[in-house]
């Protein structure tokens, strides 16, 4: 038996920690760990790739991610990266400029904190397109900015009333402001051209090529159905599984419609069969519980502040109905699905663990692997509650900093004990929980590294401000572990995510060892080379 690859002359990532040593690669597989067992499976016909002290590790793996969103913002008006109203506003005049022929401009990707209050208003919109609708959503896609002739199109008016599980902004005298929170973006989205096939393929093979470059082999998909307009990625999935095209390794989350019950049950059932094929797999189901404290939708234990510091009648928006939320869990597990949820505040982290608890003691152990993304605020007594009940949690490291829109948009609106309890990364790997993490791009960037630094330093790449809660830091290994074995075990693919001979040669490779320079430097990382499969999916030019 002859390695098609040889690793040597670096450190690698091990389940024991980085090692200086080889790795061997046979067709698809590593055959060997260490030497001289990897350097006696060289020949003649080995490409040997000498890592020259850069680090070798198995390829990172996103637990909760929309590329098909993200690549079909890429082709529109991408606002991401604009840093004031100034910058936003002119970069859509000059894509509505550029782009005559639009019937719609859409888009999307504005940051919060370039507005005050964090809502534009259509005003701005119809100041650069006053002739064409235009449907924005923001950074965090749980809201939407429209200008005039977009709600011309819809029929709203200062009549209209919120929908049950959103609203729209009012200014004093009762008329849409032109922002769309959470369900009220339906009337707009509904309405906005639909991407045909060919865009959701183009969109899924250009984020792939996007993705492989900063060393991702392996996602799950956060939502695939129709949700607010969004498209369902579904057949973008198939057709590039059937094609060979897909070169990652993907699991699909089906949408739970909110607005139903365990009647969608039986239909899941059918998609979960008809919609996987090669790399593609949906057997995941998600179940967004609630929303973002930004908005004030994301669902508290106990009410949000206002501005002046005092208590309202808001805790945030419960989607799924908690009460028949362990019903619907499950039932769902009984019948093999991982539920994955999005649960942001505290009474909707409570409301999973309650409703996976529930399953557990209906149904026994299983192998379901149910995980809750994001974790903004979770309540103390529940963090030992993640590994009791065999739940992964599911971080965005990246979220986890000091940043206007934490600063002015979320911290005092919870107060400071909550907001003390933000992102506890350091508190559940001590309780004993399993890590896997994610991006949800396109909210944020996917660039695993980026995604580290935080995990590690609590501050931005780059930035050099007050540290985000430092007792909630966690270490290096730890953190490139949420990305590597935590995402492979929430995604069912065991014989990935690690080093080990047996293992997919799903591999990566940095431009140099993390772990030789200072906490800080973390973030300027980069990948010089991908692998799934053995495969080179990716090299860098200076690889």
């Amino acid at each position: 038996m002859q390695a098609d690859l040889l690793f040597t002359g670096g450190p690698v990532l091990t389940p024991d920690g980085p090692v200086t040593t080889s790795v061997a690669v046979v067709r698809d597989r590593i055959a060997a760990v260490g030497d001289p067992a990897a350097r006696e499976l060289t020949g003649p016909g080995t490409e040997v790739v000498d890592l020259a002290g850069r680090l070798l590790l198995p390829g990172f793996q996103d637990a909760h991610i929309h590329p098909v969103p993200a690549g079909l913002e890429m082709a529109q008006c991408d606002l991401t990266g604009t840093k004031t109203a100034e910058e936003t506003v002119a970069a859509v005049r000059a894509y509505a400029e550029a782009h005559p022929d639009r019937e719609w401009i859409t888009g999307g990707g504005w940051s919060m904190e370039a507005f005050e209050g964090g809502a534009p208003t259509r005003e701005l919109l119809d100041a650069v397109v006053p002739d064409r609708p235009v449907y924005l959503p923001n950074r965090d896609h749980h809201g939407a900015w429209v200008n005039s002739r977009a709600l011309e199109r819809a029929g709203v008016t200062r009549d209209t009333p919120d929908p049950a599980d959103g609203r729209f902004e009012r200014d004093a005298s009762g008329e849409p402001t032109g922002m769309l929170q959470e369900g009220a973006m339906r009337y707009v989205g509904r309405l906005t051209p639909a991407a045909t096939a060919a865009d959701r393929l183009a969109a899924l093979l250009q984020a792939q090529r996007h993705l492989h470059a900063l060393g991702i082999t392996a996602w799950q998909d956060a939502l695939v159905g129709d949700f607010l307009g969004m498209d369902d990625p579904s057949d973008a999935y198939l057709t590039a599984a059937r094609e060979g095209s897909l070169t990652a390794r993907v699991v699909g989350a089906l949408w739970w419609d909110r607005g139903r019950g365990a009647e969608q049950i039986p239909e899941l059932v059918e998609r979960r069969a008809a919609s996987s094929h090669g790399r593609f797999r949906a057997g995941s189901v998600k179940l967004m519980l609630d929303g973002v404290a930004e908005t004030g939708t994301a669902a508290l234990l106990e009410p949000y502040l206002d501005a002046c510091g005092c208590a309202t009648a808001n805790r945030g928006t419960s989607f799924v109905d908690p009460d028949r939320l362990p019903e619907y869990v499950t039932a769902l597990d009984t019948l093999g699905f991982q539920c994955h949820f999005h649960a942001l505040g505290d009474r909707a982290v409570r409301d999973a663990l309650d409703a996976v608890e529930a399953a557990r003691k209906a149904n026994g152990p299983s192998d379901t692997r149910p995980h809750l993304a994001h974790l903004q605020i979770v309540h103390p007594d529940d963090v030992p509650r993640f590994a009791q009940l065999g739940a992964t949690a599911n971080i965005q490291p990246l979220w986890a900093a000091h940043e206007p829109q934490m600063d002015e948009l979320t911290i005092p609106f919870l107060g400071p004990e909550r907001a003390a309890r933000q992102y506890p990364f350091g508190a559940l790997l001590r309780s004993g929980a399993r890590l896997a993490a994610g991006s949800d791009w396109p909210v944020s960037s996917p660039d695993p590294m980026q995604g580290v630094h935080v995990a590690v330093n609590r501050v931005l790449p780059g930035g050099s401000g007050r540290v985000f809660l430092p007792e909630e830091r966690i270490g290096l290994t730890d953190a490139l572990t949420a990305y590597t074995a935590g995402s492979a075990y929430v995604n069912h693919l065991d014989d990935t995510g690690v080093v080990r001979p047996g293992a997919l040669a799903d591999l990566v490779v940095l431009d140099r060892d993390p772990y030789a320079g200072p906490p800080e430097a973390i973030g300027a990382s980069r990948v010089a080379l991908t692998y799934v499969g053995g495969a080179c999916v990716y090299a860098a030019a200076d690889a």
